[in-house]
C-alpha cells in the first residue's frame, strides 16, 4: 500500500516561491532595462546610505562573500557607478563608494522597486499588507536568516 505524496500546491513554500519568483523576475527585467542587475542594485542601495566603506564591511552587511562583493564592485566600477579608493586611514585597505552617476541612479531604481511592489501588492488592504509583512519577518527572525535575497 503506497501513500499518496502531497501535492505541490499543498505546501506554503510552493506559494511563497511562486509569488517571489514572479515579483523578483519582473523587477529584474525592469532593472535590466537600466543596465543593472538585482545584486548590483542591492549593493548600490546599501552604498547610497553609507559613506565610503571597506569591501569586507559591506560583505558582512549584505551577507555575501568578499569574492562576490569584489565581482559586483568590479562590474559597477566598469559601469562608472562605484569607485574603489585607498582608505585614507590605512593605505593597504580599500573603500567602495557610489560615484555621482551611481548616487543619481539609486532613487530612480528605488522608484522602480516601489512600482514593482505596487504592481504585485497594491490590491492588499493596509491590514493585509501589515499581516503579510509581519508573518514574513517572523519567519526570517525565527529561522535566523541574515543574507539578503539577490534573485
Amino acid at each position: 500500500m503506497s501513500i499518496e505524496p502531497s501535492h505541490l500546491t499543498s505546501h506554503l513554500g510552493y506559494w511563497l516561491r511562486y509569488v517571489s519568483n514572479h515579483v523578483s523576475h519582473t523587477f529584474a527585467r525592469k532593472l535590466e532595462d537600466r543596465g543593472v542587475t538585482v545584486a548590483e542594485w542591492v549593493m548600490m542601495r546599501e552604498l547610497y546610505s553609507l559613506e565610503a566603506i571597506a569591501p569586507s564591511r559591506l560583505s558582512e552587511k549584505l551577507g555575501m562573500t568578499r569574492g562576490a562583493i569584489t565581482k559586483l564592485a568590479d562590474r559597477l566600477i566598469a559601469k562608472t557607478f562605484v569607485t574603489r579608493d585607498a582608505n585614507p586611514a590605512d593605505a593597504r585597505a580599500q573603500t567602495l563608494a557610489l560615484t555621482s552617476a551611481g548616487r543619481d541612479l539609486v532613487p530612480e531604481l528605488s522608484a522602480l522597486a516601489d512600482r514593482n511592489d505596487a504592481e504585485f501588492f497594491s490590491h492588499l488592504t493596509p491590514d493585509e499588507r501589515r499581516s503579510l509583512e509581519y508573518v514574513l519577518r517572523n519567519i526570517v527572525a525565527r529561522r535566523g536568516l541574515t543574507s539578503i535575497p539577490l534573485s
